[in-house]
């Protein structure tokens, strides 16, 4: 970097401008700024203090993250397939098929990003596009990936998803047909009540939906052994026997559990927020499938409001937690305990989008805990993790609290998989942060960290 770009870059940090947000093109937009008042409105029925240092921005931010995330309303598929259409020939269909004209074209593994039309959480998707070309004619291959991802830049369930994605490319490439499948994944997030009562419960809803066109119409043609047979190559297994059954009416956790409903009367203000954001989008909210996202996604906002909660159940209490104790007296030898794999979720500050992941809590100790404080020292993951936070402060927080009840020696490290880069354009998926934080020993022993991190498990292949 020069001087004199190093210089502006530095200038642009000084008056607070995100550098990320710079090419959006979409800041001063009136569909932005009527976001941005809606979000104000949200954040403030969840009493925040929209003026607090880490919110200022997050109306803006949340603006663009949203108009990027759903930026297909203005695209056309068909431009995009149109564009990139190529004469190709290949031998006649009296003789045989070759690839490029008539023999099969997939597309495999393309990783795309929507928000579910249910409750407005994100929700991540595996595409797989083959389609067998007709009449001399081949479209180029990232134009398939293009034309997904403006129908995945909309509000969306995945069979629609498929649908239209296969209807576009139907259309534009006129093949002898089209198959897409979709592998999708949808987090199944508690709300604060019901994760006091069952700390274990976590997971994703994942939905397998198909949508086929022309030779691809009936779901028993050969070429869908073909079609999957290419994709078992890279370790794509779909079972042709399910997917006369994947056709999903419902797949969002909101949609099938009470508790994602509003419990009693739903505070209007934020209601008709989320209304106004479905506007400015370029949605109907009156459409039938909106009618009940914004109470829905209210509903989930709440679980995130500024309050001081109650702690239930195995609530962690004030003052040191007792270590096991042998014959009455506890031993003088200390060494390194772990309390591994404790599941959170939490809602990101800056773009009020979810994001999940792990805890690990070392302590240094002449004894390990008894598996009732381990319970508290769970709640107590859960209690920061239902506010809207940042990792960093998060990760700050829990090891706080919990030197104060393991006597001072403590290592915290938190690994989470946010939401907030995929839906800012950036999508590399797979993607996780990991923050530490290091009180007492912790902080001043090299060697002790270290067997420490050691201790922490390598995670499983496959994931979501």
């Amino acid at each position: 970097m020069g001087a004199l770009d190093e210089g502006h870059f530095n200038e642009e940090l000084q008056n607070g401008v995100e550098l990320d947000c710079l090419d959006l093109g979409f800041e001063d937009q009136p569909e932005t700024v009527a976001i941005e008042d809606a979000v104000k409105v949200l954040l403030q029925g969840l009493g925040e203090d929209i003026n607090r240092e880490g919110l200022k921005k997050t109306p803006l931010r949340v603006a663009k993250a949203l108009r990027e995330g759903t930026k297909g309303y203005k695209q056309k598929a068909k431009d995009i397939v149109q564009s990139a259409l190529f004469p190709e020939v290949g031998l006649d269909d009296a003789v045989g098929h070759a690839g490029g004209a008539g023999g099969l074209v997939i597309v495999r593994d393309l990783d795309l990003f929507s928000y579910c039309e249910s409750c407005l959480l994100p929700f991540q998707v595996k595409c797989q596009i083959g389609y067998v070309p007709s009449g001399q004619r081949v479209v180029g291959l990232s134009k398939l990936s293009r034309v997904a991802d403006v129908f995945a830049k909309r509000l969306q369930d995945p069979q629609r998803l498929a649908d239209e994605i296969c209807s576009a490319l139907h259309h534009g490439i006129k093949p002898a047909g089209v198959a897409v499948i979709l592998q999708c994944s949808h987090m199944q997030f508690p709300n604060v009540e019901s994760l006091f009562l069952d700390s274990s419960r976590q997971g994703w809803v994942k939905a397998l939906v198909h949508s086929g066109s022309g030779v691809f119409e009936n779901n028993f043609a050969d070429v869908w052994d073909d079609f999957l047979s290419l994709l078992k190559l890279r370790g794509i297994n779909v079972d042709k026997t399910r997917m006369k059954d994947s056709k999903q009416q419902c797949w969002c956790p909101s949609q099938y559990s009470s508790s994602a409903e509003v419990t009693g009367p739903p505070i209007p203000g934020m209601v008709t927020a989320v209304t106004s954001i479905l506007s400015s989008l370029g949605e109907d909210p009156s459409r039938e499938e909106l009618v009940r996202t914004p109470s829905r996604f209210v509903k989930w906002l709440m679980n995130f409001q500024n309050a001081n909660l109650e702690m239930k159940l195995n609530a962690f209490a004030c003052g040191r937690m007792d270590p096991l104790k042998q014959n009455g007296e506890v031993s003088l030898h200390k060494q390194i305990y772990t309390v591994l794999n404790v599941s959170f979720w939490s809602q990101c500050e800056h773009h009020l989008l979810p994001f999940h992941g792990v805890v690990h809590i070392g302590y240094y100790s002449a004894e390990e805990i008894t598996p009732a404080s381990k319970s508290r020292l769970q709640s107590m993951v859960h209690f920061y993790g239902f506010k809207l936070q940042v990792q960093e402060r998060l990760t700050r927080q829990i090891a706080e609290t919990a030197s104060s009840l393991l006597g001072g020696d403590v290592m915290v490290v938190v690994e989470a998989n946010h939401n907030c880069m995929i839906s800012r354009g950036i999508e590399k998926f797979g993607s996780s942060t990991a923050t530490i934080a290091v009180l007492g020993l912790f902080s001043s022993d090299p060697a002790v960290r270290a067997k420490f991190l050691q201790n922490i498990p390598t995670p499983a292949s496959g994931g979501s």
